[in-house]
């Protein structure tokens, strides 16, 4: 049983823009984004157990156990090996629920990819990302560990290589629910399929590219447009995943620095730089 680490990352995403390009029969939607991960986000200290016992210390609020996605990756993991050993998960908790960073996902994601080296299970990377799509749609690109073109539901990728940047992300005082917005009937469900081609060219910052969700969620949610229309003032902002919190992208840290600085009272956020790969990519 490796015990080697004890803290792992579990960083946040943006999704650089979002298309919803079809609905399939089952009803999830079929989509086209580009995934980034951030050098900021949660942590797990995860504590190998002799006992078989997946033990939540300081569980999120008001979330049963069954519900919680910490919980579900390890036991879902357990089943794998056939029980035997167990885990204590302590979730340090920075990013927000319900804000499209993928805060849950990710967690998840750090919790199969540490027990798996913890457990010593030497299960592969793609047999991590297929148990990954049980829990959601965004765990496997945690798990594949780099930055993607995704179709399909968000588990199809294709590389991309994108010069560095500091985002500026806010984090408006609401948390929207993603199954409402992508059942939500004014959805716009029929944006046309781009090529991976030009997303070399920066597409996803100029006309050709948006995220479906944005207007819907901007007319529910008013601080998520207040926070868009104040962003805006200094570069392409955007919403990220289904809401609600929104970012802008900086070639440099320190004008990052400065437009988050000079944001509004009671604004909160933070600035992150993009990470090419994810913390833990070298584990799986």
């Amino acid at each position: 049983m490796n015990v080697e680490r004890c803290f792992y990352p579990a960083p946040a995403k943006l999704n650089l823009f979002l298309h919803v390009v079809g609905r399939r029969a089952d009803g999830y939607h079929e989509l086209q984004t580009v995934f980034r991960f951030l050098d900021y986000g949660d942590e797990l200290e995860i504590t190998p157990r002799a006992d078989g016992q997946i033990v939540l210390v300081e569980p999120l609020p008001g979330v049963a156990p069954e519900r919680d996605l910490c919980w579900r990756a390890a036991r879902l993991l357990q089943a794998q090996m056939g029980g035997g050993l167990g885990a204590d998960i302590r979730l340090i908790k920075r990013l927000p629920m319900g804000g499209g960073l993928g805060g849950g996902s990710s967690d998840a994601a750090t919790v199969l990819m540490a027990l798996n080296r913890i457990w010593g299970l030497g299960l592969s990377r793609k047999a991590l990302q297929g148990l990954g799509l049980q829990l959601g749609a965004d765990v496997p690109v945690f798990i594949h560990g780099q930055t993607v073109f995704a179709e399909g539901v968000g588990e199809i990728f294709q590389p991309l290589v994108l010069p560095p940047a500091t985002y500026v992300v806010l984090i408006p005082p609401v948390a929207v629910p993603t199954q409402a917005v992508f059942s939500h009937p004014e959805l716009t469900r029929d944006t046309a399929r781009l090529t991976i081609t030009p997303l070399t060219e920066g597409a996803w910052q100029d006309s050709r590219t948006r995220n479906d969700l944005e207007p819907l969620v901007t007319r529910l949610y008013p601080e998520v447009a207040a926070a868009l229309d104040w962003l805006g003032q200094f570069g392409a902002a955007r919403m990220t995943g289904s809401g609600a919190c929104c970012f802008a992208a900086f070639a440099y840290r320190e004008d990052a620095e400065r437009v988050f600085a000079s944001r509004p009272p009671g604004m909160h956020g933070f600035v992150a730089d993009g990470l090419d790969q994810h913390p833990l990519f070298g584990i799986v």
